[in-house]
């Protein structure tokens, strides 16, 4: 009997571990893929990715040269940062949250895409041991201008 009961457990833990990783894949194929062009030596860019995936996105990385790809993508100098993205038809530019990502592929506002200027500590990727994170904007840019799109302290909304 004593067999019995630890190969139900087994079974069990199996089967809640299978519906896990259907779970997290189910959420991730709600999400539209994140394409990120980075370069092949950061590691706040490897942290801001970790960050997605844990959202749910499912993030393909290149590495190489990423100035050629925001002139292509159209991201203003001023917003520049050490990464840049695609999804959904936006460009993400630097260290957005997650958060603010999906609310960009829900509202669908007119416009190029999302940017965070700068590096801000504690924003996704830039976390510092010991340090307050910054409050900052993420900037909603195109053609039509810009706006405050949405107001974080760290990874959490403002």
């Amino acid at each position: 009997m004593k067999a019995d009961s630890l190969l139900s457990r087994r079974t069990l833990l199996a089967g809640l571990a299978a519906g896990l990783t259907v779970g997290r894949q189910a959420l991730a194929a709600g999400l539209p893929v994140v394409a990120v062009t980075k370069d092949p030596t950061c590691g706040c860019c490897e942290k801001w990715v970790a960050h997605l995936r844990e959202a749910g996105f499912t993030v393909t990385v290149t590495e190489g040269p990423v100035n050629p790809v925001k002139a292509r993508l159209g991201v203003p100098r001023d917003l520049a940062s050490c990464h840049t993205a695609e999804v959904g038809g936006y460009v993400v530019e630097g260290h957005v949250p997650a958060g603010a990502i999906k609310r960009l592929l829900t509202a669908k506002p007119k416009g190029t895409g999302l940017a965070v200027q700068g590096m801000p500590i504690g924003s996704p990727g830039m976390e510092a041991e010991g340090m307050e994170p910054n409050t900052y904007e993420v900037t909603l840019f195109g053609a039509e201008g810009r706006s405050v799109f949405a107001r974080y302290r760290g990874s959490e909304p403002a």
